[in-house]
């Protein structure tokens, strides 16, 4: 599959199969993921690729609930945490990613580890997709409770995470602004 057609047909994936993942397949997403770009080359990721029934459903419980209308609902990616057959944690060291050697930030965007992180992940959801696997990005957990179940080091930031297997339906295709909606030329708002 050409990148391109990952990109489009990249979807959220809350319901896996049992299907176990090969450790070449886990190692190529993990290997995508590696070669996203990052500030300065810092590479401040990192990953923990869980596989333990127990600690999944572990890092699952630290899942936040959603709001739909008034009522508040159990967040669908918890189940899909438990339900599929890789979970992978991504995390990444603070302090580094926007910042000089000496600890002075550049930026005026706080921690660029967010962007950095985003990028890797992007690249392992697409290279799941092109290898015919499912994932969901999964942002709404308590990172610290995340953390401690995951041994995480001080200094380091639990930042997202998403399950990892073959989907057991399709999703659909969101609807997408039309791009005369969002592109400007030479100035925010012109046409």
């Amino acid at each position: 599959m050409d990148v391109f057609e990952a990109i489009k047909t990249r979807r959220s994936i809350r319901k896996y199969k049992p299907d176990p993942v090969s450790d070449a397949d886990l190692q190529k997403v993990l290997e995508a993921a590696h070669w996203a770009p990052s500030w300065a080359n810092t590479q401040c990721w990192r990953f923990i690729v869980v596989r333990n029934p127990d600690i999944k459903k572990q890092v699952a419980g630290t899942l936040m609930k959603v709001q739909f209308g008034e009522d508040w609902l159990k967040n669908a990616a918890a189940d899909a945490i438990v339900q599929a057959p890789v979970l992978i944690v991504a995390c990444a060291q603070k302090g580094v990613a926007g910042y000089t050697r000496d600890g002075t930030p550049v930026t005026d965007k706080d921690d660029w580890l967010l962007f950095d992180v985003a990028l890797s992940i992007q690249n392992l959801t697409l290279a799941a997709r092109a290898l015919g696997m499912g994932t969901v990005i999964v942002g709404a957990f308590d990172a610290e409770k995340a953390a401690a179940i995951l041994d995480v080091p001080d200094g380091y930031s639990v930042v997202t995470m998403t399950p990892l297997g073959y989907p057991d339906h399709t999703g659909q295709a969101p609807p997408r602004k039309e791009l005369t909606d969002i592109i400007y030329t030479d100035k925010y708002g012109k046409s």
